[in-house]
């Protein structure tokens, strides 16, 4: 420790799997100790106070769109507004996606989009995305996961933009299994989607205040099975995207039992918000696929917390506006899907479930940092404070008390579907690398140095317990 150039003291150091009073020795942009409370400094490094807070490893969002093009829209922010709301957040890693416009290879996708890295405040990795299957498509997965981008997106809905076929599925994924990546997959099954809003728009049901009703659970049901079945007959890794039901995770929790390396996401709005927000005066601002629960779907899944049956929480970040959202509120199948939440992700789940519900704060830890860098070949840099990882550290005060809104807020657009909701904790001091990003509230280093993380393989045989992955 006597080159530490900086020192977090006072507080109790959260991990996955234990928390304890711990001072925190960063140098080089990296920890390099956890020490006994008071354990003297060197002459000269910098002091950071902590009492009476929780220290914990910065946030790893592994769901993040950023300036995302879908139909008629694309999101509104880049890497610097993205990355700058993510760490006002608590979150220090952002795993973006790489999709293809329609003709574009997904190699020449994911090499433009990581090079944007570099305009971050924090470090970023990339999935990259295949939508239909050809004969270069296996050297672009060679190249990508040599590249260290071993994590692919595919979508078994929206025909005609990103839905792959189960063909094309069942390659990608034998494909990744040779080549140490994996499939990440959103699951919707297309033909109970098209039929469904076909019914609803005959009916004149297809606004953005029906929903609810033009996606049914069903849909994602029948996708999950059917993808867990072609993972399993190849002993391949599948990490789901977004599973907004407690049946879907159980499907996926089965599957972990009987030996497939299957992994859930759920993220903040489905753990939190309900399809009565389809009921209120701006029902457009909350459309996003699948989409919101009814109460008592929320709450199944939400004790999915803290049986283990989900993996990881993200956000789904997808940055439209008002104006962009109330451009098409008449039918939702032309609408842009996806809200913002880049920020809210982390204070939204400590409050709720933290705060609210008594998870524990090492769960906490668990579903928003080390899981997530987990399953995306970036632990034990990321997701961790134990010596030896990146200073990504991110300060709360548990017991802070504040009301959201947008205009508090440093999105790239002018809402946030938690508006006027009262939290309790929050992120006070954020750390990027060993540098003071924020610091009660205020942005004391705005210049960008992210970097472009090279993701390892992502193992077959990760632990199926409690704490997987």
């Amino acid at each position: 420790m006597r080159d530490a150039e900086l020192v977090v003291r006072g507080g109790t150091v959260v991990e996955a799997g234990w928390s304890a009073p711990a001072d925190v020795f960063v140098a080089g942009g990296v920890v390099v100790a956890l020490a006994e409370p008071g354990t003297p400094a060197p002459g000269g490094a910098t002091e950071v106070d902590a009492t009476g807070r929780l220290v914990m490893p910065g946030g790893v969002d592994p769901h993040c769109h950023v300036g995302f093009t879908s139909g008629d829209f694309t999101s509104l922010d880049d890497y610097t507004r993205c990355t700058t709301a993510a760490v006002f957040g608590g979150t220090t890693t952002i795993v973006d996606f790489a999709i293809p416009r329609p003709g574009q290879a997904p190699a020449d996708a994911a090499y433009a989009q990581r090079a944007k890295a570099d305009r971050g405040l924090c470090d970023s990795a990339l999935h990259a995305c295949v939508v239909e299957w050809d004969e270069t498509v296996p050297d672009q997965l060679g190249a990508l996961v040599a590249d260290g981008m071993p994590t692919v997106k595919m979508f078994t809905t929206y025909r005609g933009e990103t839905m792959a076929g189960e063909d094309t599925i069942l390659r990608t994924m034998r494909t990744l299994r040779d080549l140490g990546g994996m499939v990440v997959i959103h699951c919707e099954a297309n033909h109970i989607i098209e039929d469904t809003q076909e019914r609803c728009a005959a009916s004149g049901r297809i606004g953005a205040e029906h929903m609810a009703a033009t996606r049914p659970e069903l849909a994602e049901t029948a996708s999950v099975a059917e993808v867990l079945a072609i993972a399993e007959s190849l002993t391949a890794p599948v990490y789901f995207v977004h599973q907004s039901t407690a049946e879907a995770v159980e499907l996926v929790a089965a599957a972990r039992r009987r030996g497939v390396p299957a992994f859930t996401e759920s993220v903040a709005h489905h753990l939190v918000l309900d399809d009565g927000n389809y009921d209120g005066p701006a029902p457009e601002r909350f459309v996003c696929c699948p989409p919101l629960r009814s109460r008592q779907a929320v709450d199944a899944l939400g004790r999915h917390l803290f049986t283990g049956e989900i993996t990881t929480i993200g956000s789904d970040h997808c940055c439209y506006d008002v104006a962009q959202k109330e451009s098409r509120r008449t039918d939702v199948r032309a609408m842009p899907n996806g809200l913002p939440g880049v920020e809210t992700r982390l204070p939204v789940i400590f409050s709720e479930y933290v705060a609210g519900a008594g998870l524990p704060a090492t769960r906490f830890v668990e579903l928003t940092a080390a899981n997530p860098a987990r399953t995306n070949g970036l632990y034990p840099r990321k997701g961790t404070l134990m010596p030896g990882s990146d200073a990504d550290i991110a300060i709360w005060d548990p017991a802070a008390r504040w009301r959201v809104s947008a205009g508090d807020l440093h999105m790239a657009t002018d809402y946030t579907p938690y508006e006027g909701m009262t939290l309790t904790g929050r992120p006070r001091t954020v750390l990027v690398g060993g540098r003071v990003v924020v610091h009660d509230g205020v942005l004391v280093d705005p210049v960008p140095r992210g970097r472009h993380l090279s993701a390892g393989p992502i193992s077959l045989t990760p632990a199926l317990g409690r704490t997987a992955p």
